[in-house]
């Protein structure tokens, strides 16, 4: 019986392109180890992010760092427009011009579920 490390090894993973950029500044690496965090990904997957985008609004047309009218993958991985939050905060008073005043408060509801116990 051949061992089974013999035959794990002897598999055919698919691999993927690795791509390094060499020579990079050191004030550069520390913006994008910084963006990193604020987005809470690996300096990995912040990259990975920043080529999917780019790549997103090359293939939309979109002329480069104009960034509310590219199209991006979600991570549902469907495409998302993007829009600003000033612009996200004009659609919303568009859709809903007067606030709602009436309704349970999000206290009296918790409060309900959980004296029902």
């Amino acid at each position: 019986m051949e061992p089974q490390w013999r035959l794990i090894a002897s598999l055919e993973w698919p691999t993927m392109p690795n791509l390094s950029i060499k020579d990079v500044p050191e004030a550069l690496a520390e913006r994008l180890r910084q963006r990193a965090a604020a987005n809470h990904r690996s300096l990995q997957g912040e990259l990975m992010s920043i080529l999917t985008l780019a790549m997103a609004e090359q293939e939309a047309g979109a002329p480069n760092g104009d960034r509310t009218t590219a199209v991006r993958p979600s991570r549902s991985g469907r495409s998302a427009g993007t829009k600003t939050p000033e612009q996200v905060a004009a659609d919303v008073r568009r859709r809903w011009p007067v606030p709602i005043d009436s309704g349970p408060l999000a206290v009296d509801i918790l409060r309900r579920e959980r004296d029902a116990r």
